[in-house]
């Protein structure tokens, strides 16, 4: 009897063996990293190298767009948004044909699925990009595949080589050393998820007046929104004077 009994222990305890090296492997097999080798679906644009797809954000390989809240100066020195114009541009250029592919390369230390991407027509979402002038070769990830690219863009002067700009990487150096609590912040509604943004900056001032300030405009950079005192963002000039505000004059 008693090596009966240790028969059927030894099961019992066999059979749990299995069950735990089974529940151990099926949370190795549910880790995304381990996984994911290509993603596809509607993309939603978060900036001008950066989408997100099914929950997932994914970031364009080799290339280094303007940052949401970088500004360049055009052809005639003056200064616009070129991180939110090459966001827009990029918005547009993958509404006119989806859904998009993206083959995985490697996971960024942002935790982004960093990608080759392409349109449903099979063309290059970055190489259209840096040809665009909105987007650079990064050399440090793309080993030059995109300078061909630039290079047209450069001789075209389209985008960002129309007038002076700083590298986006470099931009990014300078804000982290530069960093301070009254810098500008970007919109909170930048994030397009479909088409549009809002980067109208509805501002209140001392007086308790009620003044928007659009992109382009004088005083637009150095506007900060508190939307803890009733500031707020608008996504149209239109709706901006629907809601009480009036244009800034400068």
């Amino acid at each position: 009897m008693a090596i009966i009994g240790g028969i059927f222990a030894y099961q019992a305890i066999e059979r749990s063996g299995a069950q735990v090296g089974r529940m151990f492997e099926s949370f190795g097999s549910s880790t995304p990293h381990t996984t994911a080798r290509a993603i596809q679906g509607r993309a939603s644009v978060i900036d001008g190298d950066t989408i997100e797809v099914a929950g997932q954000r994914v970031r364009f390989n080799g290339i280094d767009a303007p940052e949401s809240s970088q500004y360049c100066q055009d052809a005639k020195g003056l200064e616009y948004a070129c991180g939110r114009t090459a966001a827009k541009a990029l918005d547009q250029f993958l509404s006119t044909s989806r859904p998009v592919k993206c083959a995985f390369v490697e996971w960024d230390q942002y935790d982004r699925f960093v990608g080759n991407c392409f349109r449903a027509d099979g063309k290059s979402v970055a190489g259209w990009l840096v040809e665009s002038g909105h987007a650079l070769d990064w050399p440090r990830y793309s080993r030059l595949e995109y300078a061909g690219h630039q290079a047209a863009a450069k001789n075209a002067k389209r985008g960002i080589w129309q007038g002076q700009f700083q590298k986006p990487w470099d931009w990014r150096a300078k804000q982290t050393e530069d960093i301070a609590p009254t810098a500008v912040a970007p919109s909170p509604s930048f994030t397009f998820l479909g088409t549009s943004s809002c980067d109208i900056k509805g501002n209140i001032s001392a007086e308790g007046e009620r003044i928007y300030h659009a992109p382009g405009q004088k005083f637009y950079r150095q506007t900060k929104i508190s939307e803890a005192k009733g500031e707020r963002w608008f996504c149209s000039e239109a709706e901006a004077k629907q809601a009480g505000w009036r244009k800034s004059k400068r």
